[in-house]
């Protein structure tokens, strides 16, 4: 089975959050979603904040990853991102008052010009990634 398999890296600022082999991988990217097997032919894309699903025999794990980057070739694919938790580290609290004033922040911003409506979309994705990924979670440990 080991034939079947690929190094995934998954790489934050702050730490090599995964990097091992795995049998499949899909996470989001600018374009959609996107399923990566060994053998995938190169492709570098851009992120979006998103679950990552790692495939690796019996154990499958979820994460949320946010913007970044991934190079994919056919025996190794690097993503690098801005952060990546497990769901057990995600505070869904915390992620829904984060979307309510991403939400507040993009209302407001035809009132206030000069309003950074980039800041705030990027935190409301991140935000949304989070909650997808804690419902997700809980939703499977069910």
């Amino acid at each position: 089975m080991a034939e079947n398999k690929f190094q995934l890296q998954v790489i934050t600022p702050e730490e090599i959050f995964y990097d091992e082999s795995v049998e499949r991988v899909i996470f989001r990217t600018s374009t959609g979603d996107v399923a990566v097997l060994k053998d995938h032919i190169p492709l570098t894309t851009s992120l979006r904040s998103g679950i990552i699903t790692i495939f690796s025999g019996r154990n499958n794990q979820y994460g949320v990853i946010h913007q970044g980057f991934a190079e994919i070739r056919p025996d190794k694919v690097t993503i690098l991102t801005d952060a990546a938790e497990w769901p057990e580290e995600i505070d869904l609290e915390r992620a829904k008052k984060a979307k309510e004033i991403a939400e507040e922040a993009l209302k407001k911003q035809g009132e206030k010009p000069g309003a950074n409506i980039t800041v705030a979309k990027m935190s409301l994705t991140r935000a949304l990634a989070r909650i997808e990924m804690v419902e997700y979670h809980n939703k499977m440990v069910k």
